[in-house]
């Protein structure tokens, strides 16, 4: 997402290695490097600060510096975890794109339970270090009560435990999973897709990535669009304009996915009429 991203800041007249230079930092999923790598920033008295992949490091950043612009792309809402004030009036430093993906979580169960037959048990599966998975599971257990659907909680912070969670599918007998919107499972995503292609096991995401790398289906806003808003939004910083003067970015517009050749995989059957409202359809 990084190109993305670059793009957004060349539309803002920006070209790196020209006019702009980047300093890249990875903490590979050890969320307690964060602190220190953003230090290191603030001591290199970066003019900018881009954060994408985690809450986490959004909030690293924001504890890091109350002065440099922080620009945040994340999946769960800004205000109720404290990185803004308001959606329209951030304020402070730090402004940035919201996915909204963990709004969307008791959607994508609905979407799932149409595709499974009335009764079949749905496993959702978090990561309970995300900040915003109390949220997560608010909405899905509410959404699952109101419509009678039984549900099974399980949590995996890593590539062991996410092993486990999918045994534990099999062995429970849930016919299917909803695979909540996290950064560490965007990063795993191809261990998660040939976990759920190892048990036959239909699963919906929160991204069309998961659906393009082979997984079934899903819904949610682009990536891609999100981070090109945060080029853009840096670009417009760099030339004067405030974070607080910012709004927080939201997505106008979700979409739906599907892999028929995921579906055929797993003997799972898609109803024409389901299809007629898909998006995009992978063949």
């Amino acid at each position: 997402m990084t190109r993305a991203l670059r793009a957004g800041l060349n539309e803002s007249g920006f070209n790196e290695g020209e006019n702009v230079a980047i300093e890249y930092r990875w903490a590979h999923d050890n969320y307690d490097s964060l602190p220190a790598l953003m230090a290191d920033l603030v001591k290199r008295q970066v003019v900018g600060i881009v954060t994408i992949g985690a809450e986490q490091s959004a909030l690293a950043a924001k504890a890091a510096t109350n002065k440099i612009p922080i620009v945040f792309v994340i999946d769960g809402d800004p205000v109720s975890i404290g990185l803004v004030d308001s959606i329209n009036r951030p304020g402070g430093n730090v402004t940035g794109m919201s996915l909204m993906s963990s709004a969307l979580e008791a959607k994508r169960l609905e979407i799932l339970s149409e595709l499974m037959p009335k009764g079949t048990k749905i496993a959702i599966l978090v990561n309970p270090d995300y900040p915003d998975t109390d949220s997560q599971l608010g909405s899905v257990e509410t959404a699952a009560s109101n419509g009678g659907q039984n549900i099974q909680v399980l949590n995996a912070r890593n590539e062991r435990e996410l092993s486990t969670a999918f045994m534990t599918v099999a062995e429970q007998q849930a016919g299917a999973v909803l695979v909540a919107a996290d950064a560490f499972f965007s990063r795993a995503r191809d261990q998660i897709i040939s976990l759920a292609d190892r048990f036959r096991v239909p699963a919906i995401y929160d991204s069309r990535e998961f659906v393009v790398a082979g997984g079934l289906i899903s819904y949610g806003a682009s990536i891609a669009a999100a981070h090109l808003g945060a080029g853009i939004y840096v670009g417009k910083i760099l030339r004067g304009i405030k974070p607080a003067d910012l709004p927080v970015q939201l997505p106008t517009k979700f979409e739906l996915a599907i892999n028929l050749k995921t579906a055929k995989t797993i003997g799972l059957e898609i109803a024409p009429a389901f299809l007629a409202r898909t998006d995009e359809i992978i063949e």
